[in-house]
């Protein structure tokens, strides 16, 4: 097994490599996608994640990536969050699990 380091959020991505570049606000963005700007904010903070209707939003306004590439972000983040939650859980038990 490899070892992951902590994979950024996708919401960090869309706002450094999307929507600073683009110069788009966190409100211009939100209308655009036709989301609430509380939603999009979630999304950004890294609060909330990347659903499979919200990567479908990134990817028809912005085009690239596509749909595919943000959920395979998400799940990165979300696979690596959940590794580090079980390391922690062994490492306060003492235990394996499932091992």
């Amino acid at each position: 097994m490899t070892t992951m380091h902590d994979p950024a959020h996708p919401g960090e991505i869309l706002r450094e490599l999307v929507l600073d570049p683009l110069g788009l606000t966190v409100t211009e963005a939100a209308e655009q996608l036709g989301v609430s700007r509380k939603t999009l904010h979630k999304i950004l903070a890294g609060a909330g994640g990347v659903a499979a209707d919200m990567a479908l939003r990134l990817e028809e306004l912005f085009g690239k990536p596509d749909a595919t590439h943000w959920l395979r972000l998400q799940a990165a983040r979300d696979l690596w969050v959940a590794r580090e939650a079980r390391r922690q859980l062994r490492g306060a038990t003492g235990r394996s699990m499932g091992r």
